[in-house]
């Protein structure tokens, strides 16, 4: 009977965000009671509860979880293979839904900061580089952002065919491209300032303006404080 008697007490635990949700909305919930709506099935025999604020406590915040990797989920006891899945994917549609949504806006992009600021909640805690393209009207008006290639940690794995590809496909005038630093360090490696370079020729070649290459980091991380590194500041575009 006891045994009976806790089930139904977690039962009752796990039932009540959904409760709440249902009652009071969204908005009204703990990020516990968030996450423990999204893990509830698949996790039989463990208050999701539990396993929600064992996320949060590892990840630091639930916004760190955007983070997380498949691997990252199964470690958490309760979390199967097709809940890491599925949990890992809500967490990229969730930077892609940043993105999406930032980019949606009229945006002029005239400074590096409005670069830095529109890829850093998407490029936060990632752990491999990816490397974009703004593609731009001659007003500088964003046309689309675009993910060109994404490839593994400390590495920067682009082409000028890939980036120019797209702007032309696209009909802009103008680019700025950037990538991200897992380390945080917006500092330029060797291999930057040859890509950077490589481009700007392309660049020329294709009467395309290249405005800016951005490597996005963070700003705890950036012995300057800054967060980011632009290539037109520095004098090399």
């Amino acid at each position: 009977m006891s045994d009976d008697l806790s089930d139904f007490r977690n039962l009752c635990r796990e039932e009540r965000p959904q409760e709440r949700m249902e009652q009071y909305g969204a908005g009204a919930l703990s990020d516990a009671e968030l996450l423990a709506i999204l893990v509830r099935s698949g996790t039989a025999g463990h208050d999701v509860m539990k396993v929600a604020g064992e996320m949060i406590r590892r990840a630091g915040s639930i916004a760190h979880l955007v983070r997380w990797t498949v691997a990252d989920f199964q470690r958490i006891r309760g979390v199967g293979r097709v809940k890491a899945l599925q949990l890992a994917a809500i967490m990229e549609v969730a930077r892609r839904a940043i993105l999406q949504t930032d980019r949606d806006k009229p945006t002029v992009f005239d400074d590096p900061e409005k670069v830095f600021n529109f890829y850093q909640p998407v490029a936060a805690g990632l752990d491999v580089e990816i490397f974009w393209v703004l593609v731009l009207n001659r007003k500088n008006h964003l046309i689309r952002s675009i993910e060109v290639t994404r490839g593994i940690a400390d590495a920067s794995l682009v082409h000028p065919r890939e980036v120019y590809r797209e702007v032309i496909r696209e009909g802009g005038s103008a680019a700025i491209v950037a990538h991200n630093h897992p380390s945080g360090d917006p500092a330029p490696s060797a291999a930057d300032v040859r890509v950077t370079r490589q481009l700007r020729e392309a660049a020329n070649v294709l009467s395309i303006s290249l405005l800016d290459h951005i490597v996005v980091g963070s700003k705890a991380a950036d012995p300057a404080g800054v967060g980011y590194y632009s290539f037109a500041d520095a004098g090399i575009l």
